[in-house]
């Protein structure tokens, strides 16, 4: 069967590999339909990794499938489902994951695609438990951003924080694929949507996904849009994945008591933090990762309910990825771009 590999920084190659065998007792064996790229993606293209990683390895850390055989003890699924797939290999028996916050695994794997062999490929064997049927009506492309995109956002809007009806929430980079997600769920819980984006072309289309007001930062200093358009009070939460370029922004944008979620550093690493302001303001400042299966079953749900719309910029095949993952690179998007087997 077909897989795609790095094999080196930059270096990708859709190659042959051996199909899987049947799936084990606990498992599912599924036919891989649609990956969603993410910047973890890019990263793993670019030559970065958080861990040591063998090479070559399967890209893809966001997809969904059709099961096509189930293991002996795998019940509550059925072959021909679409299911969603969680993105890492999780233990399954320490606390975190008997409760269902695998985000908090004691003994995590690795992160599909980057650590251990992605979804990138024709058929994967899976444990059933990282398995997550879609419900009548979500497709295969919107199920495939289940679980990284708006299972990720789930997380950091309501369990993290908490975002309630009438606040006023300030989302990073709204034209990507976490920031369209969070427009609609953060509007759909009745919060006030100020976004930026990078050109004046991703004004109108952040717009009528329902964002209040729309920041074009590189022609506009966010932090004095903001500060005016909420009269100098500020907001109650920063959706922050950008890293080192917005991090002081985002943070002087807060009003007092105010939340700050971030879940990536897309811009960088290191960034500093002014003590005074933290202590004085009674900043709250959360550190956000993955997400828990119920926020994955959370994020279907609304798809099927017509809440959660996934955005796709562009669908390409398995032989085009160099072509997405540069546009990615280069943040010419607006949304998911998917790759279809």
């Amino acid at each position: 069967m077909r897989a795609l590999m790095i094999k080196g920084s930059r270096d990708l190659e859709v190659c042959e590999i051996a199909a899987p065998p049947p799936p084990a007792p606990h498992e599912i064996q599924v036919r891989i339909r649609a990956v969603a790229l993410n910047h973890i993606d890019v990263w793993g293209w670019r030559g970065m990794a958080f861990a040591k990683r063998k090479l070559p390895i399967v890209i893809g850390a966001e997809a969904a499938g059709e099961i096509v055989d189930l293991g002996e003890n795998v019940s509550g699924l059925a072959k021909g489902q679409i299911v969603s797939l969680y993105g890492a290999q999780t233990c399954g028996v320490c606390d975190a994951c008997l409760e269902g916050r695998d985000n908090f695994c004691e003994d995590v794997q690795g992160i599909y695609g980057f650590h251990l062999d992605g979804f990138a490929q024709e058929l994967m064997n899976i444990p059933a438990r990282l398995a997550i049927a879609a419900p009548d009506g979500v497709n295969a492309i919107s199920a495939a951003c289940a679980p990284v995109t708006y299972g990720t956002v789930e997380h950091m809007l309501f369990d993290n924080a908490k975002l309630k009806p009438g606040e006023t929430i300030l989302i990073q980079a709204g034209g990507s694929g976490i920031g369209t997600a969070a427009i609609q769920l953060a509007k759909d819980v009745g919060a006030t949507v100020i976004t930026t984006v990078g050109s004046d072309e991703k004004i109108e289309a952040a717009r009528k996904l329902g964002a209040d007001h729309v920041i074009n930062y590189q022609e506009d200093r966010f932090e004095g849009v903001v500060r005016k358009l909420t009269k100098k009070k500020g907001v109650d939460v920063v959706f922050e994945h950008v890293g080192v370029d917005t991090w002081v922004g985002s943070m002087f944008v807060l009003k007092r008591g105010g939340r700050l979620v971030t879940c990536g550093s897309t811009t960088g690493i290191m960034a500093e933090i002014n003590l005074f302001q933290l202590f004085q303001q009674q900043l709250r400042i959360f550190g956000s990762f993955g997400c828990a299966l119920r926020n994955v079953r959370d994020a279907l749900d609304k798809m099927a309910r017509g809440i959660a719309r996934p955005v796709i910029d562009t669908k390409i095949s398995i032989d085009e990825i160099e072509i997405g993952l540069k546009r990615l690179e280069d943040r010419r998007v607006f949304g998911k771009i998917m790759v279809t087997l």
